[in-house]
């Protein structure tokens, strides 16, 4: 679920070995100053373990960026942060409070074991999107990671660095840089200490609407995969996996966390789907990445209606332009099934080339 698949005939030049079909998306660039880090062959993919569990923030944020001004927002809360894929990449949710209101967010990170380096994703509450990924490693204890952003109409350089980590107690920074990284200005700085294991945390969850849509999907599943080997070619020959999954909720249900791993005979398959409800829209944002190059793919939008959730983007297959369109049906308590589908003649027929099918594992 959440994700798009692109047929086998590239999945060589995408994943290697892994058997994950993945959206045709570019790594994004890092400043010129960062490039030579990737040649870096260190094994990072548990940096963040120092990372996992609740932590109490207290956040400092500069009111108006690279204006000179001097106004800082303090605010306090909770941090929560919980490992994927045995720790190659977790998720952290935050929930804070201060004069100007309320903050809710999450940040996922996910580890690229070809480049060693991690790629940071955030999305706020307000509107559910995924911003564009701060890319990075971390070197002697220390994490930097790089993007580029649009600030007042200029393009500026971001820089987030966590340093001074303990094992129960860690810095972060945020800085912006307008002058191609020589200097930097410190926009949000926050120091978080790590909280009892014991603590719960209550998550903000408004009722109603279609924020819940996917409450059904919450546990653990028996997972069984079909997959067409070679899509919008005439061909009939499928692939068959079998597996589990698991949905966590996130935001007070307003969000979920998917997980898959299944097994067959074209190899492993283990990747993760990032579901975001946008409360303007009133719409859901699927993203999914796979456990190999950690990137996020382009995200799907869409709804529920009648018991159906219909989702649905533009991508670029076999360098025709095409829609894809992921579908959610046969919803029960105990079991559901999910179908993607592709179009190249502009949704008047689809052809399905992967099949999922749900069913609740008790034990």
């Amino acid at each position: 679920m959440i994700f798009r698949f692109i047929s086998s005939c590239i999945l060589a030049c995408l994943l290697g070995s892994s058997g994950q079909p993945h959206a045709a998306s570019s790594q994004p660039a890092l400043p010129r100053a960062k490039i030579q880090s990737i040649s870096s062959k260190r094994d990072g993919q548990h940096d963040f373990d120092f990372n996992i569990g609740i932590w109490k923030t207290s956040i400092k944020r500069l009111r108006h960026p690279l204006t000179q001004g001097k106004e800082w927002i303090d605010l306090s809360g909770t941090v929560t942060v919980s490992k994927v894929w045995n720790g190659r990449a977790n998720l952290e949710e935050i929930e804070a409070n201060g004069p100007n209101g309320h903050l809710e967010g999450l940040t996922l990170r996910l580890y690229n074991l070809e480049t060693h380096q991690w790629s940071l994703y955030w999305s706020n509450s307000d509107d559910g999107m995924i911003g564009r990924p701060t890319v990075g490693e971390f070197k002697n204890g220390r994490g930097e990671f790089y993007s580029y952003e649009t600030l007042n109409q200029r393009a500026i350089l971001v820089r987030q660095v966590y340093s001074d980590a303990t094992r129960n107690s860690y810095h972060f920074e945020q800085s912006f840089s307008e002058d191609g990284g020589n200097t930097w200005e410190p926009n949000w700085i926050a120091t978080l200490t790590r909280m009892s294991a014991r603590t719960t945390l209550q998550m903000t969850s408004p009722e109603g609407n279609q924020a819940h849509d996917f409450d059904f999907n919450f546990g653990t599943w028996k997972t069984h995969v079909s997959r067409l080997q070679h899509p919008l070619t005439g061909s009939t020959t499928w692939t068959e996996y079998e597996g589990s999954s698991f949905v966590r909720p996130v935001w007070g249900r307003r969000a979920s966390l998917f997980e898959l791993e299944v097994d067959g005979p074209a190899g492993h398959i283990q990747g993760a789907g990032l579901r975001l409800y946008n409360p303007q829209a009133h719409q859901w944002s699927l993203n999914w990445a796979n456990s190999r190059d950690g990137f996020l793919t382009t995200p799907m939008f869409g709804e529920f209606k009648n018991g159906r959730g219909d989702f649905i983007d533009r991508e670029v297959f076999n360098n025709r332009a095409i829609f894809v369109r992921n579908t959610f049906t046969g919803i029960t308590s105990n079991s559901s099934r999910f179908e993607q589908s592709f179009s190249d003649d502009g949704g008047n027929t689809w052809e399905p080339n992967w099949i999922m099918t749900f069913k609740r594992d008790h034990n």
